[in-house]
């Protein structure tokens, strides 16, 4: 389950509208509608700690390692490497759909394929513009 989703099933189940949860957690409301709809993630894990406070969950349960991965190719490469990396999430994701791999192998193959995607551009570096170099 994404984030947005996450965020939406447990704001229900604690029936908040998303502007009280944006006023709780001190955000807008549009805020949450696009984390919500998954068009964007909290930039700080405070926001993560805050909303896990206010809704009841773990922090560590909302941010899962899709969005790090995300987070950290927007990092390295912009909007571009942001853009490409949630493809691959999304991609990836779909080829699940109906399966029967155990959430250990589904994470095992998410983690492979974000290393595959790591040194793909690294191998690749030489075509980088140089502001995304570091």
């Amino acid at each position: 389950m994404k984030f947005g989703e996450k965020l939406r099933k447990y704001r229900t189940d604690k029936n908040l509208t998303q502007a009280e949860l944006a006023k709780l957690i001190g955000v807008g409301v549009n805020t949450i509608c696009n984390y919500e709809s998954g068009k964007t993630y909290p930039q700080n894990r405070e926001v993560y700690k805050k909303l896990a406070d206010v809704l009841g969950v773990d922090a560590d349960h909302l941010h899962n390692e899709n969005d790090d991965f995300i987070e950290s190719a927007q990092g390295k490469y912009g909007y571009r490497g942001k853009k490409q990396a949630m493809q691959l999430v999304e991609e990836m994701g779909g080829l699940f759909a109906g399966g029967e791999l155990s959430d250990d192998d589904i994470d095992g193959v998410m983690k492979a394929m974000q290393e595959l995607y790591w040194k793909a551009k690294e191998d690749n570096k030489k075509y980088t513009p140089k502001k995304y170099k570091k």
